[in-house]
This record gives C-alpha cells, sequence and structure tokens, in this order.
C-alpha cells in the first residue's frame, strides 16, 4: 500500500509498505478516509524531536475492511474514528484516565505500526480503540470534524479539563494552532464567560472568535501578559491553557494564571516548568497527551447535531500524493493544519 513515509528532518515522502493483515484477533484492518498532520509531527519533521523512520501519523478516520475473531464493536462497513494511542481500555492506568498509559498500548505512526498517513491500518486492540460512528450520509464538514476527534479536538478539551474551567470562568489560551483554538471552542463548551485568546495571525483570530473567542490579545511574552493583567484588574486568568510547549508559551501561560488556579498544559513541552514561580502562586498544572478514547463519545454527540464544528481548524486540503506540501504549508505557517484525503467511503 501507498503511505507516508518519515526518511529524517524535512524529508516526508509517499512510499511503500506493506498491506496491512490481522496478525492477532483483537485486530481489525481500517481503510483510511481522511487524516491530518499534528502540530507534534511538525517536531519531527523539524528534527526537534526523534523519530524513527517509516510510518507517521496518528490522525484518521476510516472504514472497517476486516476484524478479527474476537472484535465485536465494530464490523466490516464501519465508519470509525481511530484515536491516536490504541489502548485496551480495561488496564489500571486506562481505568484511572490515561489511556496514553495503556499497559498494552501503543501509537500509530511510530515508524513501524501504521501510520494514519496512509491508504490503511491495522488498528491493534480495536475492539476498545475504535469508536464507531452511528448513521450514514455524513457531509463532508461533519468527516472533517470526526477527524479532529483523533486528536486535535479532544487535546483542546484535555486543556480545558486539565485546567479545570467551569462555568463563568475567565479563561486565557496561549497558542492560536489548531490545538489552542480547539482548546477555545472546549473552553466554551464547558461555559466560561470569557476567553482571552492570544493569537497574532488574522485568520486564526477569525476562528477563535466563531469558537467562542471574546477576547484577542496580539502581544506575546511580558507585554501579553500585562494586557491580560489589565483585562482582568490585575488578578489574571481562572483557568489558563498552554498548548504550543515552547519555553515563551509555558512561561506566558503559568504568568497568566491567578493564584490557586492551575494551567491545563497540553503542548509537547520543549522548555521547562517555572516551578519556583508556580510554587509561590498556588499555581497547578495538569495534562498531557490527551486519554482521546475517554474523550471521543461525548464530543462525538455534538459533532453529529451540530453544536460543534472542530473541522474548521483544517484549513488546507492536499491528497496522498503531496503529503510533503501538507507539512511544508504547516511548518510555513501557510496554514493551521493539513487534511489528507486519502480514501472514499
Amino acid at each position: 500500500m501507498r503511505a507516508a513515509i518519515f526518511r529524517g528532518p524535512r524529508d516526508i515522502a509517499v512510499g511503500e509498505r506493506p498491506d496491512p493483515v490481522i496478525q492477532e484477533p483483537t485486530d481489525a484492518i481500517v481503510r483510511v478516509v481522511l487524516a491530518c498532520v499534528c502540530g507534534s509531527d511538525l517536531w519531527y519533521y523539524r528534527g526537534e524531536s526523534p523519530h524513527a523512520a517509516g510510518s507517521i501519523g496518528h490522525e484518521f478516520v476510516g472504514v472497517v475492511e476486516e476484524t478479527g475473531a474476537e472484535v465485536s464493536t465494530v464490523t466490516r462497513g464501519d465508519l470509525v474514528v481511530a484515536p491516536f494511542i490504541y489502548s485496551d481500555m480495561s488496564c489500571p492506568h486506562c481505568q484511572n484516565g490515561s489511556t496514553i498509559s495503556c499497559v498494552q498500548g501503543g501509537n500509530f505512526g511510530d515508524g513501524t505500526i501504521d501510520g494514519g498517513q496512509g491508504e490503511a491500518v491495522r488498528v491493534p486492540l480495536a475492539g476498545s480503540t475504535l469508536v464507531p460512528v452511528p448513521g450514514a450520509g455524513h457531509s463532508d464538514q461533519t468527516l472533517r470534524s470526526l477527524l479532529t476527534l483523533s486528536d486535535v479536538m479532544a487535546t483542546g478539551h484535555h486543556a480545558a479539563v486539565s485546567g479545570g474551567v467551569r462555568r463563568g470562568d475567565v479563561v486565557a489560551v496561549v497558542g492560536d494552532g489548531a490545538v489552542g483554538l480547539s482548546a477555545v471552542l472546549a473552553a466554551r463548551r464547558l461555559g466560561a464567560g470569557r476567553i482571552i485568546a492570544l493569537s497574532r495571525h488574522p485568520d486564526r483570530q477569525v476562528i477563535a472568535k466563531e469558537f467562542g473567542a471574546t477576547d484577542i490579545v496580539e502581544a506575546r511574552g511580558d507585554a501579553a501578559t500585562e494586557a491580560v493583567m489589565d483585562m482582568t484588574n490585575g488578578i489574571g486568568a481562572d483557568a489558563s491553557l498552554e498548548c504550543v510547549g515552547t519555553a515563551q508559551a509555558i512561561a506566558t501561560a503559568f504568568a497568566l494564571a491567578r493564584p490557586g488556579s492551575t494551567v491545563g498544559m497540553v503542548g509537547i513541552p520543549h522548555g521547562d516548568v517555572p516551578v519556583a514561580q508556580a510554587f509561590f502562586r498556588n499555581v497547578g498544572w495538569r495534562g498531557g497527551p490527551t486519554p482521546a478514547r475517554i474523550y471521543i463519545p461525548e464530543l462525538l454527540d455534538e459533532v453529529l447535531d451540530g453544536t460543534i464544528n472542530p473541522g474548521l481548524v483544517l484549513d488546507y486540503e492536499t491528497d496522498l500524493d503531496h503529503v510533503a506540501d501538507a507539512y511544508a504549508a504547516m511548518d510555513e505557517r501557510r496554514a493551521i493544519k493539513s487534511l489528507l484525503r486519502i480514501g472514499t467511503l
């Protein structure tokens, strides 16, 4: 089959991988319909995080082609959303809300296991991992939004949940990439009264406002902190959501958090948490990779009934032949998030 192959920093190309086959009775084979490029993929693309040569990509929706003998929750022909981590949903870690830590789990697109940026994927632990989508005849808009549930919208939701967003809260969102924009939408879902989005890009500001941002701050660093403090009468945000992972973004998120609050931190850290600053202000932090499989069912219902439309973050579209362009568009900030059309329903 054809799939995106990571060959090294700034070297993504379409190549051939073995057609996936059932290896365990808990496996399923999924034919990919839509996939996308994740912001975390860019860390590998830029050479800032290690990645084995081979398969890449972990966000996809598709149609079940075949199932192992022990898979009963999905069947051939089902449209499914695949969270970026496969998990058994029954081990102590999954039961404690951390599917990322599943004792039997793993990542799609890690160089060896099939990646979502390819024509098909062998899904281990398919019965507990894949989420079937009810109904038929879904619009393209709906399919795009379903795709975001595999990671980016679930990650934005995790930021808001980890930050303890409650009804009426003032929320500050650091980062205007797809995760940050999804966090704005998630904060609105949870009833935030005021959502301050830090963004310097007009196209992203438009989506942030559509998703529920009430205020936009274009400054960065100390200037951003000063602006938010002025807007909140010197108090700061009830919840601060860090959705980038750079040292500056992490420092800003903690500076914006009011004493006694929690920073929801979901950007892959490439900088240090300012522990002393947080300690003396009683600011906590929670977060990490999102347990997407846990969040997908509740978010799925709202996508299907039109309550949320997170697919708006997918603003660049191409096919598998042009996967290198999909990466370059995001790397050069010509796109918020790149969509790959790979198959059909």
